[in-house]
């Protein structure tokens, strides 16, 4: 019986509706929501922009369920669901724990708006692209700079944000640099007065840091480029992170959103 510690839990560019991680969230005592934002249903096929108008829809439920013990909500995001995540803390109220797993902090590709506010994208250049010994692309390099660091003006004003921030990072994201990113969003943070967040840097890790005992994801279909391209990640390493990650998530939560980490009896 609950009401339950709440939280949001949003995948990447790939789209659709992904809820293996809510369920097993929820397996240990969180009401999770697992929220598609494109390419699912009667949601638009591709995104242009990202609203947070819709996103804050999904707060507003979660905050009404009677399930959902509040007063805040925590949010969980891995690649471009984690920049989501993150800007999603940044405007959004009764955000009490974010966790990115390899994110950004930035707009990347697309705008991002709220209300009258529109972080630009930072853009990229394919060209900067590359080819692997086995045909597949690295695409680690395509992003364009950070010119100015932590005052980019396409960076996510994470200083905004209410509740903490941890910072899941994989040391061989080969997606994009999410150490470098890391780093820079716990500058900026610390530059308007904030704490330095808790960052976890996995050596050997690639993009794709999934709940433990998930196969690694090497390589797969990049729906921006529209090519396979490479993740990174040693196999040993990268499994082992998995676990660990998982764990830290957990953690977090239940010391952020009042958990209490019973996990429901296995059927098995």
């Amino acid at each position: 019986p609950g009401p339950f510690p709440g939280v949001i839990d949003i995948y990447g560019v790939g789209g659709g509706l992904l809820e293996y991680r809510a369920s097993l969230l929820a397996g240990h005592g969180f009401a999770t929501l697992a929220l598609a934002f494109y390419d699912f249903e009667d949601l638009p096929k591709d995104y242009s922009n990202l609203h947070l108008d819709y996103f804050e829809e999904s707060m507003y439920y979660m905050l009404h369920h009677p399930q959902v013990k509040g007063p805040g909500i925590g949010l969980l995001g891995i690649s471009l669901g984690a920049d989501i995540c993150l800007s999603m803390a940044s405007f959004l109220k009764n955000v009490s724990a974010t966790v990115s797993i390899n994110g950004s902090g930035t707009s990347g590709n697309r705008t991002i708006h709220y209300k009258q506010t529109s972080i630009p994208p930072l853009g990229h250049d394919l060209r900067r692209s590359q080819v692997t010994f086995s045909g597949l692309l690295d695409i680690v390099d395509i992003r364009n700079d950070l010119v100015g660091g932590h005052e980019n003006p396409s960076m996510i004003p994470i200083e905004r944000a209410e509740g903490p921030i941890l910072f899941i990072v994989g040391q061989d994201d080969h997606n994009w640099r999410s150490d470098l990113y890391a780093q820079t969003a716990s500058e900026r943070l610390q530059a308007h007065g904030k704490e330095k967040p808790q960052i976890i840097s996995y050596p050997g890790t690639g993009h794709y840091i999934e709940p433990p005992y998930f196969p690694m994801c090497p390589a797969s279909l990049h729906k921006l480029v529209n090519k396979t391209v490479i993740w990174g990640g040693e196999f040993r390493a990268h499994a082992k992170a998995q676990v660990d990650a998982w764990q830290q998530i957990l953690s977090f939560f239940s010391r952020h959103l009042g958990g209490t980490q019973n996990r429901v009896s296995p059927k098995l």
